[in-house]
């Protein structure tokens, strides 16, 4: 029997993102003056700093240069007389941070983890039949070693129930049992009665597949106290389940609905995935059976262009754009993914490490959360466990990122209350904790004199070989042995010098690198591939970022000496394999070819004018070659050309006429270099394979004049505030090559049913503001992002010097695409 979504009714758990204001938050007496600014109308998700005035300052790059603040969002709404009687809560994703909430004036909530979930309560503060007010304050301060945002940065939902309500813990489904004829999904509901006398209610579960069709249904009664959850636990037979994997992620709704009498209290649904996960050293990870290596990538939370806000859309676009690259995995780094993104991961097949923390009881910020940890993380361990339980993406949780304490006993201590407050939460997943061996014996490298003159990551920048020593040191080995055993599995920060001896030491200790250098991906997967013990590579990072400033830069010696962080006005990090705007980077494609996913060849060309100059790099860069044949310098310019293969040997052709042949493949890092000259036209790469088989690739020179060309990534659209339309703009000639020299200013105009909600390219160093409707191109290329207002016509129109184009992006209202949430 197959069930039409629309034959439920709408869920009592809606969207609560519009209709919001913000402003800057002043102290109390100053908002009594005159004069102040009138608040901004917004529409959340929302970041208060994205569009602030960068300012250049001594310890900036951290942040992109963008100071912190401190905002309060209000939004008014009305109470009907019905709600009398009725339980209402406002559930906040995420606010960034020290969150404040407040309603009809009355404090009623505190959260001081940005990236945590939290339910209000706002049943006793409400004045019904009339408007009332909901205000959130919330700020940043030196609180964050990247750029955090500021504000309500995640999606809010209300929920407007009976007495006998599902609880924020809601629905969890766990798989206990599982075959291939049979399939159980085990279904806990949690419920409360915010009522004075106890409630006998009915809970009935359909469940329904991909398709939609109803696969099975169970029914029970369950008897509320008053101020006393009720958990009701069902279990549902599938036959034939459908398993969830990376490669096609099968997905199963459960909708559960709470009856009383014949009436409808409310309704939920729930997305699931059947799948299991089997972890040994004579295997590694194993997903349904069947041995993965993770293609990993760390990603922060910001969008770019968007800052923070972790609008549905962009969550998912990121999810699109790193599993066509290559990845079938992403650790968050270094805080709770969104919710938005982990449906993304779900429905695309992109497996997940979750990680909790950034920093414990030791600083690493003069504000930062160590100093609300000790009395805030069991809290916190429960919002993201709560968050993750349901989706099949979410394979591991990580219980922090390159935490001091690991190095001691009593920091191992503190690993095990939280592995095992995870553990009691959730058993059916792995855990780890992302250890740089390096921070974890920081302390007493500098009681053994050795220097760590601008932080931990300008000494990793600068110590190379000493790095290794240390990590493979025994006082690293014993100094973490505690805290590595407190996890499933180890994470190594820039710890790949310990992978052999970690075989060899502890041959029960399972490995992933939780971080590791874009460079060291050739010899890094060599290794993973060839030892069961090693699980897989997250490089940092996957997704080009806000803040940390230019730590994947390339200089160059008559620049002078080079440091962790860039000078103003570099904002990004530029170490993403996929900048801010999505646009695949060279080593992009190179992870590509040493993952075996790509069998032609891919060529970048170095800038000319660095041809006879000293590059020094960092290292989180790669190179600074491009994908361009488009330069302008005269023919016979000296040009320096990469070609990326897994063939044993490439030849380069340049206009048919042969540049050389050099070998490539494993043995030489699936690197060829090439030294020629310029020559308009077409540069080729031609990579031959031992059993006689070739590939090929090349880059061709733009002909004629640059042509402004919008294209968008959808035509069509919801008419909701969680879509977005990113509509890329290029200077292209007639045969789509981009002309990539120069930057091109532009104006973007936005008509009908939208608004513009961000624009900007990719380059690190831009001074162009995300919430600007003027900027410039950057290799040819820019990036506005259109939000839809309403159902309808939304007209954008890009403006430069001599060129005008338009395109049209049609929003359509659909059922609420929170039913599957």
């Amino acid at each position: 029997m197959t069930k039409d979504l629309t034959e439920y009714r709408q869920p009592t758990r809606v969207s609560f993102n519009s209709g919001w204001s913000v402003r800057p938050k002043i102290g109390f007496f100053s908002e009594l003056r005159p004069g102040q600014a009138p608040p901004e109308s917004i529409c959340l998700p929302h970041d208060a700093l994205v569009g602030s005035v960068r300012i250049p300052s001594d310890n900036g790059s951290n942040t992109g240069y963008v100071p912190g603040g401190a905002f309060a969002y209000s939004k008014e709404f009305d109470v009907p007389s019905e709600w009398s009687g009725r339980h209402v809560a406002v559930d906040f994703e995420g606010v960034y941070r020290d969150a404040m909430v407040f309603v009809n004036d009355d404090f009623v909530a505190q959260r001081p983890y940005g990236y945590s979930g939290f339910r209000v309560d706002m049943t006793s503060h409400l004045r019904h039949g009339e408007r009332n007010v909901i205000r959130v304050e919330a700020r940043a301060h030196e609180d964050s070693r990247w750029y955090s945002g500021v504000g309500i940065y995640r999606d809010v939902w209300l929920t407007v129930a009976g007495d006998v309500h599902l609880d924020y813990a809601g629905v969890q489904i766990t798989t206990p049992d599982l075959d291939a004829d049979l399939g159980v999904a085990a279904i806990a509901t949690t419920l409360r009665n915010s009522g004075a006398r106890p409630r006998t209610v009915r809970v009935r579960v359909d469940i329904l597949d991909q398709e939609q069709a109803l696969v099975a249904q169970t029914e029970a009664p369950v008897t509320v106290l008053p101020a006393e959850p009720a958990v009701l636990r069902q279990r549902l037979t599938i036959k034939n389940p459908q398993l969830w994997d990376v490669n096609d992620p099968n997905l199963y709704t459960a909708v559960t609905r709470v009856f009383e009498g014949g009436d409808e209290l409310e309704l939920s649904t729930t997305a699931f995935g059947f799948r299991t996960l089997q972890l040994d050293t004579a295997h590694g990870l194993r997903l349904n059976g069947r041995t993965i290596k993770l293609r990993g990538a760390c990603v922060h939370h910001d969008n770019g262009p968007l800052g923070a806000a972790t609008i549905r859309r962009a969550e998912e676009r990121r999810v699109e754009l790193l599993k066509k690259a290559g990845f079938n995995a992403i650790r968050s780094s270094h805080n709770p993914l969104s919710p938005a993104m982990l449906d993304a991961c779900d429905r695309l097949g992109l497996l997940v490490i979750d990680e909790a923390f950034d920093v414990w009881t030791e600083s690493k910020s003069s504000f930062d959360y160590s100093l609300r940890f000790a009395d805030w993380w069991e809290r916190d361990v429960e919002a993201m466990v709560l968050k993750d339980a349901n989706h099949p993406s979410v394979i591991m949780y990580s219980i922090g990122n390159e935490i001091p304490e690991t190095g001691n006993s009593l920091g191992a201590v503190w690993g095990r209350r939280v592995t095992e407050k995870i553990r009691q939460l959730d058993p059916t997943r792995f855990t780890t904790n992302g250890m740089n061996p390096m921070v974890s014996v920081i302390h007493r490298l500098a009681e053994a004199g050795r220097s760590m003159e601008g932080g931990v990551n300008s000494a990793m920048n600068q110590m190379g070989d000493l790095m290794k020593d240390i990590a493979t040191s025994d006082l690293v080995t014993n100094s973490t042995e505690e805290s590595f055993a407190v996890v499933d599995v180890a994470g190594l920060n820039y710890g790949e010098s310990r992978y052999e001896l970690d075989r060899e030491l502890f041959p029960n200790r399972l490995i992933v690198g939780t971080e590791t250098f874009p460079a060291k991906i050739s010899e890094n997967w060599v290794a993973i591939e060839q030892n069961s013990h090693l699980i897989g590579d997250f490089t940092w990072t996957g997704w080009d970022y806000l803040g940390e400033a230019g730590i994947g830069r390339v200089n160059y010696a008559d620049e002078g000496p080079q440091s962790f962080g860039a000078p103003f006005p570099w904002r990004t990090a530029w170490c993403g394999d996929i900048d801010i705007t999505g646009h695949r980077r060279p080593v992009s494609y190179f992870r590509e070819v040493v993952f075996g996913l790509r069998a032609e060849p891919y060529i970048a060309v170095h800038p000319p004018e660095n041809f006879t100059r000293e590059a020094r790099h960092t290292q989180w860069s790669f190179s600074d070659a491009v994908a361009t044949w488009d330069w302008d310098v005269a023919e016979g310019t000296p040009m320096r050309i990469e070609v990326y293969s897994a063939a044993p040997e490439v030849e380069l052709q340049i206009n048919g006429k042969s540049a050389g042949v050099r070998p490539a493949g494993p043995a030489n890092g699936f690197k060829a270099i090439f030294e020629t000259e310029f020559a308009a036209g077409e540069v080729a790469a031609i990579a031959r394979n031992a059993d006689g088989s070739e590939g090929r690739w090349s880059l061709s020179t733009p002909e004629g004049l640059p042509t402004l060309r919008v294209r968008t990534d959808r035509a069509t659209i919801d008419a909701s505030d969680g879509d977005l339309a990113f509509v890329e703009i290029c200077l292209e000639d007639d045969a789509g090559r981009v002309f990539r020299q120069g930057a091109e200013p532009f104006s973007v105009a936005v008509e009908g049913d939208g608004v513009l909600q961000g624009f900007g390219n990719g380059n690190p160093q831009s001074q162009d503001s995300f919430r600007s409707n003027v900027g410039n191109t950057y290799e040819g290329r820019a990036l506005a992002i259109v939000r839809p207002t309403g159902a309808g016509e939304i007209i954008v129109t890009v403006k430069g010097a001599n060129q005008t184009a338009t395109i049209t992006v049609t929003a359509v209202d659909r059922l609420v695409d929170a039913l599957v949430h």
